[in-house]
């Protein structure tokens, strides 16, 4: 990791990015931050072009994407320009969509269906990654949702974004759960759990319980490309938060 390679989720930032004037805006804050690239996510109804000129503007880069699955199985050829165009190759989407979450069988089936859209997007120079929450460690037969994910999936179409905070309050240790994904993870989403009043709460990275210097050197062990700031409910200033996280993984690099 240094600092070319941490990035902001722009979801962190998503009450910033309805229009084009409020992602120009936040796009230059967090560029002055110190940030250096962002992950698009939870941006308003923003065409590629302008959301590419306003990133190239702030001098940020654009490492990776959280698009939707039906949008990836129906609109592919745009997905795919779109991601040419931002010179972004990794294509992730946020979650599990609600009809494979009930079931183990729901989940290899998944498995097998993002693994033959990855392999479209690699003929495309493009990595499908999987951003996880919490539900993923729900046990099937004795098995994990993640690990049905793991195991149905073809390891060369199919990448991860491990969201280190939902991997803990799914009950796994971040730092075995980036081990079982060796080289099947290009991109890392940075997140940190504090415990206020008996209840879990995001809070920025440095802040909170989960041991980041593990984390970094497990991810440095296993290859990640990108590091990923995000923090979906800030009890601040969200680019304060931002700034905070940045600040206390400096001492990483």
């Amino acid at each position: 990791m240094n600092l070319s390679t941490i990035a902001v989720q722009l979801y962190t930032l998503r009450d910033f990015c309805k229009t084009e004037a409020d992602l120009e805006q936040t796009l230059l804050k967090v560029k002055e931050i110190g940030y250096e690239a962002v992950q698009v996510s939870g941006i308003g109804p923003i065409a590629p072009e302008r959301v590419k000129e306003l990133a190239d503007a702030a001098g940020l880069r654009i490492c990776a994407t959280h698009v939707g699955f039906d949008s990836l199985l129906n609109d592919f050829e745009q997905n795919v320009e779109k991601h040419k165009l931002w010179n972004c190759s990794y294509v992730g989407i946020g979650g599990l969509p609600e009809e494979y979450r009930s079931s183990g069988e729901g989940y290899a089936e998944f498995a097998k269906k993002a693994s033959e859209v990855g392999k479209r997007l690699k003929e495309h120079d493009l990595q499908f990654i999987y951003h996880n929450h919490q539900f993923e460690f729900q046990k099937y037969d004795g098995k994990t949702g993640m690990d049905i994910l793991r195991e149905e999936s073809d390891p060369s179409a199919f990448g991860f974004e491990l969201d280190t905070y939902w991997v803990h309050v799914g009950g796994v240790n971040p730092v075995e759960a980036i081990h079982q994904v060796k080289g099947r993870m290009g991109v890392v989403h940075l997140k940190d759990l504090e415990i206020i009043d008996h209840q879990q709460v995001f809070a920025e990275i440095g802040e909170g319980n989960l041991n980041f210097k593990v984390i970094i050197e497990a991810c440095r062990e296993t290859g990640v490309e990108w590091y990923v700031v995000e923090q979906d409910v800030c009890r601040r200033d969200p680019f304060e938060s931002l700034a905070i996280s940045l600040r206390n993984l400096k001492q990483y690099i």
